[in-house]
């Protein structure tokens, strides 16, 4: 299992676009890919649980990939918040 940390810097936070968008990138891995957020924790691909964490512009999350394809999940999900979120 690998784990990141994440400050949010979109404004609205993971809302409906970035959220849509974070789980069809999760998609393309086989890995299971689970954000948490103050003890709670959805996975990415659950659209409605994970805009059910109410995540916010400025929190911090932390992100885990687990499976057989974690090395190559956790990059492509690294760099999807960078880009996105």
């Amino acid at each position: 299992m690998k784990k990141f940390e994440y400050t949010i810097k979109d404004e609205l936070g993971i809302h409906a676009r970035p959220a849509g968008m974070l789980a069809k990138e999760a998609k393309n891995y086989k890995s299971t890919i689970t954000i948490t957020k103050e003890g709670k924790s959805a996975e990415v691909t659950r659209l409605l649980a994970l805009m059910s964490l109410g995540v916010k512009c400025g929190q911090t999350i932390e992100i885990s990939v687990e499976g057989e394809d974690e090395d190559t999940a956790f990059e492509g999900v690294k760099a999807f918040f960078e880009e996105n979120l």
